[in-house]
């Protein structure tokens, strides 16, 4: 991080600055308090400060161009966090306070912030070449508007290294990297603007980790052990292999995967981890007790607020899409037998989804079928029916979908995870860990969920002007840049008006999803 103050109109020889730094340096679950572990000591020489308050922690370097700098060494107490108290969290931290820096303001203080060595001469260097990388980001996106150039800028700062490649951080400040949302978030972050090499690293390197047919649903902040505990994070896999090949026509790549794509169907369809597996209706079944596989996976303790166990309306719709792209490349990569195979599965699933998922008393999708039971709750799951490359639902009951999730769950942040008519509605998202995780999926307005709406929309509508109409849906998100997390996309949103920020301030794929559908070369 690098800070630069200087004065502004008439600038005066006799001005000193002194800064103070605070301390914490702990990782983001956490918060600091004084204890006799934390090393105090610090060592100064020419133009660098350096401390390791802990030894298992990465050593902090300040390149400075201060002319003195002397010991304080003070903890500061009891800083106290309104958030972190609502949340029902510790809220209150110790600071320490090792040295102050006094600068000269007849010229700029610049000063350097990292965990490796800096000098303070690169300032200047290194500003001139983040403006620079910026401005390719943003020329290699070909953007055309204020709101989708923040967008493209938005979306660079959640790509990140993952062993020889790259993966997708979930959201900042306290998420690593998951299957679900590094698939979902794929096609918006790096497809949209332009960077096929990002999003080819991130496909092969998410390849070497696939275990009985899955790839991970979360690689953990520290090892190497992932977590497979996910249906929908493989199936999501396809899609962003699907518009991959559509944007960079890159058939090599993908045909290097075919193979393993085509392991991973045949694991599903003999069965793999958490009882997944393919029904004799051709429909995948998911669960058991204790574990949550859907997006909607929120967890307190061992109580699974929104479980969904068996055949999820949405794993139904990427299940079919996902055999729709391997019987295209199939077809495409000479493997006749194959496309014969994934065509009549292909059939079969749509045949039986279409007699079991449609609701006719409500004119739209059950959310979950299990043993004949058919949840009849309004979600936004059934979008994914309409909105994905290959739709499983009959396209004459498109436009009647996309009409009840308009009425009842479309905001102008996103969709609402729950109809506010359901009385296990919940319109605000604050409180407890209890509190909020019960209210995570159970009407809370998911920002992500817009893109698949914006799908779904086009797809049906006949307006000669859609566009215009597409553009009044995403508008509000325009004036949100400035609201919580600056120049990003919150997670979530409140239900209930007036849709207050809610979740991380910063979303991988709420900003990759409005990407996605605002670009013109959108697959």
């Amino acid at each position: 991080t690098v800070c630069r103050w200087q004065q502004k109109g008439s600038e005066r020889a006799d001005v000193r600055l002194e800064l103070r730094p605070l301390l914490s340096f702990v990782d983001y679950h956490h918060l600091q308090h004084e204890n006799v572990e934390f090393d105090t000591t610090f060592a100064a020489t020419i133009g660098v400060v350096k401390l390791r308050p802990y030894s298992n922690l990465p050593e902090l370097h300040f390149g400075h161009n201060a002319i003195d700098i002397f010991s304080t060494g003070h903890w500061y107490h009891n800083f106290e966090y309104a958030i972190e108290h609502e949340r029902g969290f510790d809220h209150h931290e110790d600071l320490y306070q090792p040295f102050c820096l006094v600068f000269d303001l007849s010229q700029p203080a610049d000063v350097i912030v990292s965990t490796e060595p800096v000098k303070v001469k690169e300032a200047d260097v290194l500003e001139k070449a983040e403006l620079e990388r910026r401005e390719q980001i943003i020329s290699t996106a070909d953007v055309s508007s204020e709101f989708s150039m923040q967008l493209a800028l938005a979306a660079d700062q959640f790509i990140v290294a993952r062993g020889e490649g790259q993966t997708v951080i979930a959201g900042y400040p306290w998420f690593s990297d998951w299957g679900r949302d590094t698939m979902i978030a794929l096609p918006g972050l790096t497809l949209a603007t332009g960077r096929h090499d990002v999003a080819r690293s991130v496909l092969l390197e998410y390849s070497k980790h696939v275990s009985e047919g899955m790839i991970p649903n979360r690689f953990p902040d520290a090892g190497d052990h992932a977590d497979y505990n996910t249906v929908d994070a493989t199936l999501w896999y396809f899609e962003a292999i699907r518009a991959y090949l559509a944007a960079s026509g890159d058939e090599k790549t993908v045909r290097d995967l075919y193979i393993k794509l085509a392991e991973i169907v045949a694991m599903h369809v003999r069965g793999t981890r958490f009882n997944i597996h393919v029904d004799t209706d051709g429909l995948l079944y998911a669960g058991e007790p204790g574990v949550q596989l859907t997006w909607m996976d929120a967890k307190i303790g061992d109580l699974v607020i929104t479980p969904r166990t068996g055949k999820p309306v949405e794993i139904q719709a990427l299940w079919y899409n996902a055999l729709r792209i391997m019987s295209d490349l199939a077809g495409r990569f000479g493997h006749k037998k194959d496309k014969t195979r994934f065509d009549a599965m292909a059939d079969l699933a749509k045949l039986s989804f279409n007699g079991l998922f449609w609701n006719e008393a409500e004119k739209c999708l059950f959310d979950v079928v299990i043993n004949g039971d058919r949840d009849a709750s309004v979600r936004p799951n059934q979008i994914f029916a309409v909105s994905l490359a290959n739709p499983v639902l009959d396209e004459s009951r498109w436009a009647a979908v996309v009409s009840k999730v308009e009425s009842e769950l479309l905001t102008p942040y996103g969709l609402r995870s729950l109809g506010p008519k359901d009385p296990s509605y919940v319109g605000i998202y604050k409180g407890s860990p209890l509190a909020r995780d019960s209210a995570y999926h159970q009407g809370t307005v998911w920002a992500w969920l817009i893109g698949p709406y914006v799908d779904a929309f086009r797809r049906v509508s006949g307006d000669s002007d859609i566009e215009t109409r597409v553009a009044q849906i995403l508008s509000g998100f325009e004036e949100h840049l400035s609201q919580a997390g600056l120049g990003q996309i919150s997670e979530i949103f409140d239900g209930n008006s007036p849709h207050a920020p809610r979740g991380c301030p910063a979303q991988a794929w709420s900003v990759a999803e409005l990407l996605r559908v605002s670009s013109p070369n959108r697959q």
